[in-house]
């Protein structure tokens, strides 16, 4: 009787292991028992915006200075023998260019201590709890009109009322003072007025917008106006697909954000306007069964200072403002806005430019929905 073998499944070919290293989505290093690197991946390349041949030729001086925290920590990691995590680290490189991300340093098993290092960019980790925050603050922006709306407004009228039948009648020398009343009245109605934008909840009917078309009307109206001594450069990326969108919100929230950018620019700088599409970012909007895909992103860039520090993680709040005079809205009403349309709004410092980005869905076949 014949000897049936068993049945052995056919080995599948596996692939390079440099395949395997440059497919993963994760800036990695590889760093010798020298403290030097000797691998990087495709991503880390992108990340550290300089070649593996340069990393290895030149070393840590080509991307990090010497008093980096990555350096700090791949130093800590050799010396304990332990691996080492660190999380929302400013890490800036050679150059000026900064940037936050999660820092994470393996080590391998053996004597030597060979390393691997990992970055995680915050403005990547961060989108969801972004959003969420920026959905929170608008709706705390929405009760906090709606009050002072309701409850403030209406008192102003007759105190102005009051005080401008009294600045006919009193004496010359006591007209002064009516005149200050009327004119903080004045104040307090305006900021009643731009907060009364957020209470706005009526119905809309998102379709299909073209970003290139908002952005232009954007563009002329900042030149008829607040941005008439400013430059202008644009930047869009012309296969860029609809976006699904309210016009006006949309224009309203662009025109802030431009005007912020003039207003943040010196004398004569330039205010730049980009458009481009980004594949693979998505996030799960509060309440929704799914992520949703937000590929289409917008740029407003100016050669302001920026914000200062400590206000940084509270921009898109109401009432945060750094400018004399400010109210604190144009930001906030900008990120309820973009919340409107299941996007998020948000901030960079890079390179002595302040970057305030927008990231959108994009409006399929036919769709004509409240996102």
């Amino acid at each position: 009787m014949a000897t049936v073998a068993p049945h052995r499944p056919r080995a599948r070919p596996f692939p390079p292991p440099v395949d395997i290293w440059n497919a993963l989505p994760t800036p990695t290093l590889l760093i010798g028992p020298d403290g030097d690197v000797v691998m990087a991946n495709a991503a880390c390349e992108i990340f550290l915006n300089a070649s593996q041949a340069t990393l290895v030729e030149r070393g840590w001086a080509s991307v990090f200075p010497p008093d980096s925290p990555v350096r700090a920590l791949i130093e800590g990691a050799r010396d304990s023998g332990q691996g080492v995590q660190a999380y929302a680290v400013l890490i800036e490189f050679t150059g000026g260019r900064q940037i936050r991300a999660d820092i994470l340093v393996g080590v391998l098993p053996g004597p030597e201590r060979w390393l691997t290092v990992s970055f995680q960019t915050r403005a990547v980790t961060a989108l969801i709890d972004r959003q969420r925050d920026q959905s929170a603050a608008a709706r705390t922006a929405v009760g906090v009109a709606a009050m002072l709306a309701h409850e403030v407004k209406n008192p102003l009228s007759g105190i102005r009322g009051a005080a401008q039948l009294l600045h006919e009648i009193v004496e010359p020398e006591a007209r002064e003072l009516s005149g200050l009343i009327m004119s903080e009245v004045d104040r307090v109605r305006a900021l009643i007025d731009g907060l009364e934008g957020f209470t706005d909840e009526r119905p809309r009917r998102f379709r299909p917008e073209n970003i290139h078309a908002i952005l232009s009307h954007v563009r002329r109206v900042a030149e008829a106006g607040f941005g008439a001594g400013t430059r202008f450069v644009e930047r869009y990326d012309p296969s860029l697909p609809p976006v699904l969108g309210d016009h006006d919100l949309l224009v309203q929230a662009l025109l802030n954000l431009v005007k912020n950018a003039v207003e943040a620019s010196p004398p004569g700088g330039t205010v730049t306007l980009v458009t481009a599409f980004r594949a693979g970012i998505s996030v799960r909007p509060p309440g929704a069964a799914g992520r949703v895909s937000l590929p289409l992103e917008i740029s407003v860039i100016d050669e302001g200072e920026g914000p200062p520090a400590h206000l940084v993680d509270n921009l898109f709040e109401p009432f945060v403002t750094s400018k004399r005079g400010g109210t604190g809205l144009g930001l906030a009403l900008v990120a309820k806005a973009i919340g409107d349309h299941g996007g998020v709004v948000e901030f960079e410092r890079r390179a002595a430019r302040t970057i305030f980005r927008i990231r959108l869905p994009v409006a399929a076949a036919g769709d004509e929905t409240r996102p």
